[in-house]
C-alpha cells in the first residue's frame, strides 16, 4: 500500500506534459483493432495494411456488401453539402473518388442549370451569342469549384486516380496523399469537409475532428458519413447475422481476403453510436451539430459548422 501511494504521489508531481504522456501509453495500449486490443501504432498499421489489401476490390465488394446502396447514400451526402459553383471541398479517407465525381457532377448540373436560366432570361441574344456562351462555360463548369482528395493510403489513391482517367474526370480534381489526423494544408481553407466511411478507421477520432475544423475556413460545412448503430431490436439481430455470416465470406470469395472484411464488420461495432459521436464533433468546436439516420441507422450523416 505504501509503495502504491509513493507512485501516486510520484505521479501527480510529474510535470502536465509527462503526466499527459503516460496516460497517453495507457491509452495507446488499449486502442481497438475490431474486437482485438492493441497499441496505437500497430492499429495504424493493421489499418494501412487492410486497405493496400482491398483497395483493388474496394468498389466491387461495397457494391456487393451493400447490393448497390452506398451509392444512394453518397448521393444523399452530396445533395446535403449542395455545393456551388467556387466550392473548395477537401474529401478525406476518399482515394476512390466516390465523393469527389459526385461533387463535380452535382456542380456541373448547378453551373449548367444557372446558364441556361441565364439564356432564357435574354430572348433578343443572337444563335452567336447563345454558342460563345456555352463555349465559355465549356471551358469554366465548375466555376472554380476544386476538390481535393486526401487519403492515408497509396494504393486508394491509385485506384482513385485510375478511375478519374477512365471516366475523364480532370479539371478541378486534386489528389494528396496525407493523415486525417495531420493534414497537410493551412489553416481556414476549405469550405466544406467530408469523410465518407473512413472516420471508424482513423486512428485517432478526436485528432482528426480537430484537423477538420482547423482546416475548414469559418462557416465551414463537416459532413460524415459513417455506418452507425441500428435502433431496432430485430433489425439489429438481421443485420448482425449478415454482417458476421455473409460479408467475411464475400471478401474472401469476391477479393480472397476474409480478415480484412472480419475486421471492417467489427469495426463498425466498435464505432460510437450517433449521439455519442455528435458529442466528440460537439467538443472539437463545432456547431448546429445534427444526424440524419438512413435506412433505419445502419448509417447516418453527421453534419457540423465551423463558426
Amino acid at each position: 500500500v505504501r509503495l502504491w501511494r509513493c507512485r501516486c504521489r510520484a505521479l501527480l508531481s510529474l510535470p502536465d506534459g509527462r503526466l499527459r504522456a503516460r496516460r497517453g501509453l495507457a491509452a495507446e495500449s488499449e486502442m481497438h483493432f475490431g474486437f482485438q486490443t492493441v497499441t496505437e501504432e500497430e492499429r495504424r498499421e493493421k489499418i494501412y495494411q487492410v486497405f493496400e489489401s482491398v483497395a483493388k476490390k474496394y468498389d466491387v465488394m461495397n457494391d456487393s456488401m451493400t447490393l448497390g446502396v452506398h451509392r444512394v447514400w453518397k448521393d444523399i451526402l452530396v445533395h446535403k453539402m449542395n455545393p456551388s459553383p467556387g466550392t473548395l471541398l477537401l474529401d478525406v479517407a476518399g482515394g476512390t473518388g466516390d465523393i469527389a465525381f459526385r461533387f463535380i457532377n452535382y456542380v456541373h448540373s448547378v453551373q449548367e442549370r444557372q446558364l441556361q436560366r441565364k439564356l432564357k432570361h435574354q430572348q433578343n441574344l443572337s444563335w452567336q451569342e447563345i454558342f460563345e456562351s456555352y463555349q465559355k462555360d465549356k471551358f469554366n463548369s465548375l466555376g472554380d469549384s476544386q476538390v481535393v482528395v486526401c487519403d492515408i493510403n497509396r494504393e486508394m489513391l491509385k485506384v482513385g486516380k485510375q478511375k478519374a482517367q477512365h471516366l475523364g474526370y480532370s479539371d478541378g480534381l486534386s489528389w494528396v496523399l496525407g493523415n486525417a489526423e495531420e493534414l497537410p494544408f493551412d489553416n481556414n481553407k476549405f469550405d466544406v469537409y467530408t469523410i465518407a466511411f473512413g472516420i471508424r478507421n482513423v486512428t485517432r477520432i478526436d485528432l482528426a475532428l480537430q484537423e477538420a475544423y482547423r482546416v475548414l475556413k469559418p462557416g465551414g460545412r463537416f459532413l460524415c458519413l459513417e455506418f452507425s448503430h441500428v435502433s431496432n431490436p430485430l433489425l439489429s439481430r438481421l443485420y448482425d447475422l449478415y454482417s458476421f455470416q455473409v460479408i467475411p465470406v464475400l471478401g474472401e470469395v469476391i477479393a480472397g481476403d476474409w480478415k480484412s472484411y472480419q475486421y471492417l464488420v467489427e469495426s463498425i461495432r466498435q464505432f460510437p453510436p450517433q449521439e455519442e459521436l455528435k458529442a466528440m464533433i460537439e467538443d472539437a468546436g463545432f456547431f448546429k451539430v445534427d444526424y440524419e439516420n438512413l435506412n433505419f441507422g445502419i448509417v447516418a450523416i453527421h453534419s457540423g459548422f465551423k463558426l
